[in-house]
């Protein structure tokens, strides 16, 4: 099968991916093998590729937001056939056992392990995933627009839940904040602001680049601005997608009184320093995302599934992997890049 390898990582200007010919993974106890039929480009792939993560595995494949058709069974396998359409996401596994997987907060288990980082992802033809951690999909689901929920989706309603209040009367336990700013608008925000959107949050944006603020506008974001741009009014949380640290302190100051910010995603630049006055007080809170829950997966891909939730794509052939990597470096596109076979 084709795959793509980080030989060295590095810029991804520098060419630290290669695309290689090399066996169809064995399908182990517990797991099925998946025929990739679109994978998301996702930020997170651009930090394995480029070092910004550690090396987790040697020569990994990267890839973690894969619709796919199942190709195979391991043995002990339940519920799922040859020819079922799947999700595989970013969490790929836990211990199942530890005190944080049995309260339900899996997403800190010390020995979790994640697709395209500790285990070969989907820029490939095949993968494989435990059957437990795999996505059931509809059928009929679009494959090019379905790939960016897998982890765009997903961690972005995680953000969400960060950055909203504990309301056990509420469907899924919270309800969002009525004036929401969103620092970054690329595949996870443009997801996350639909939901917060049919939620009844007012969601403000402020992110680089015409093409994201012009999809920010045709989303129903009530304002948008540049990035360090002050919102019209003060937030009630505020989530920032723009790996770029300097973004916190300019976020802490748009949040009113009591106000929360969730940092979304894996890795950041470093923070500057924080003014306590303009930044802290006033019971300030800063609240980071680390991965997500199965439940988180199941929750969102409800939602987008009720609210009619859609990512906007941009194609790109698994062989132009690389390019893909480069242009959302770049922020050449709005929304969300997937790769799909020729």
């Amino acid at each position: 099968m084709r795959s793509w390898e980080v030989t060295d990582p590095a810029p991804i200007e520098n060419g630290p991916l290669q695309f290689v010919e090399k066996a169809v993974p064995t399908v182990a106890e517990g797991e099925v093998l998946v025929r990739v039929l679109a994978c998301g480009v996702c930020r997170t792939d651009l930090h394995v590729a480029e070092g910004d993560l550690p090396v987790h595995r040697e020569r990994v494949t990267p890839g973690h937001e894969v619709v796919g058709e199942v190709a195979d069974i391991g043995p002990l396998v339940d519920g799922f056939a040859v020819g079922d359409r799947v999700g595989v996401a970013w969490l790929h596994d836990t211990d199942g056992t530890c005190a944080y997987c049995r309260r339900g907060d899996e997403n800190l288990c010390p020995a979790s392990t994640y697709t395209g980082w500790d285990r070969d992802g989907g820029y490939a033809d095949y993968t494989t995933v435990p059957a437990s951690f795999a996505y059931r999909l509809p059928a009929d689901l679009d494959t090019v627009a379905a790939a960016p929920l897998l982890c765009a989706g997903i961690i972005g309603y995680r953000a969400l839940k960060r950055a909203s209040r504990i309301d056990p009367a509420a469907e899924f336990g919270f309800t969002v904040p009525q004036r929401l700013g969103l620092y970054g608008f690329g595949g996870s925000a443009h997801l996350c602001a639909q939901v917060a959107i049919a939620l009844g949050a007012e969601v403000h944006v402020m992110t680089r680049g015409e093409r994201s603020r012009e999809l920010a506008r045709s989303l129903g974001a009530a304002s948008v601005g540049e990035s360090h741009d002050a919102p019209p009014e003060p937030l009630d949380a505020a989530i920032t997608f723009a790996p770029v640290g300097e973004l916190v302190p300019v976020a802490m100051r748009a949040l009113d009184r009591g106000g929360i910010l969730s940092i979304a995603g894996i890795h950041l630049s470093d923070i500057g320093p924080l003014n306590y006055e303009r930044e802290l007080f006033y019971e300030k809170e800063i609240r980071s995302v680390t991965a997500n829950t199965r439940e988180d997966g199941r929750e969102f891909l409800a939602l987008a599934a009720r609210f009619g939730v859609r990512a906007t794509t941009h194609p790109y052939p698994l062989a132009s992997a690389d390019e893909a990597l480069r242009d959302l470096k770049a922020g050449r596109f709005d929304g969300a890049a997937v790769l799909v076979p020729e």
